[in-house]
């Protein structure tokens, strides 16, 4: 993070300004230098976070090392779910977790110095006025959640195995879930109102009944095993699952 901030933005305008430029990069990165970005995001590779910067420019990198770090760090592990789902819902995912990440540096800034009640107010509507990184990259606003099952065959697919919902008991202890219809009976109905709300930690996407599905013991969020690659032979053999973002979380002093 070199380049993150050549500057601390004191007023409004200034972090208005810090907050377009990041925010055109990091655009930039998810539209017309999107190739360039997929093959930097390899899952192969360590715990990697995408960072825009005031110049407009954007950069794959590991989390920052110092304790604690400049600014607020944008989602971890953004490469380990790039294969397990189709690239476009991989972007869009990205975009999320990116408006999340500006808005916490802007108004990290605004905390820093102090703006009163009045200049967040004039920020948060300096900011809103501008389309969102996820609608610019799906071209559509409210998307992630009501048109999933007509995004694209394979999410038609998944929407309707979602009607399906696993009988398997949701405990948190449990190390994984591979769903079978070979639960009792009872547990059924019960089962199928829990895991409806349940979304992947990784994709967003929900519970389906033939996907597996393993649960991190440390912040209790249910992952596809295909979006942190764990297999139900790997997770036989796991006493305590972490998610890759509980994983590298740093320990501060």
């Amino acid at each position: 993070m070199d380049g993150g901030a050549p500057y601390n933005p004191r007023t409004v305008e200034e972090v208005f300004r810090d907050f377009k430029g990041r925010r055109a990069g990091l655009i930039k990165a998810l539209t017309t230098d999107v190739e360039e970005f997929y093959q930097q995001c390899d899952p192969e590779k360590e715990n990697l976070c995408l960072y825009g910067f005031p110049s407009e420019q954007w950069e794959v990198n590991l989390p920052a090392e110092e304790v604690p770090p400049e600014l607020p760090e944008p989602a971890l592990g953004i490469n380990f779910a790039r294969d397990g789902m189709q690239e476009k819902d991989w972007l869009s995912l990205v975009a999320v977790h990116s408006d999340v990440w500006l808005l916490s540096v802007a108004f990290y800034f605004g905390a820093r110095f102090g703006f009163d009640k009045t200049d967040r107010k004039r920020l948060f509507n300096m900011i809103n006025d501008l389309p969102t990184i996820f609608e610019v990259v799906t071209g559509t606003a409210k998307k992630q959640v009501k048109d999933k099952s007509s995004v694209s065959n394979h999410s038609s697919n998944k929407s309707k195995s979602n009607s399906k919902r696993s009988s398997e008991p949701q405990i948190k202890n449990t190390k994984a879930v591979q769903s079978k219809d070979e639960e009792e009976e009872g547990l059924e109905e019960e089962d199928e109102e829990e895991h409806g709300e349940t979304l992947c930690g990784a994709c967003g996407e929900n519970y389906a009944s033939d996907e597996f599905w393993i649960c991190c013991d440390i912040c209790e969020k249910w992952f596809h095993g295909k979006c942190v690659k764990i297999t139900p032979a790997r997770a036989e053999h796991i006493k305590q699952y972490k998610c890759p973002s509980c994983s590298n979380k740093r320990i501060r002093p």
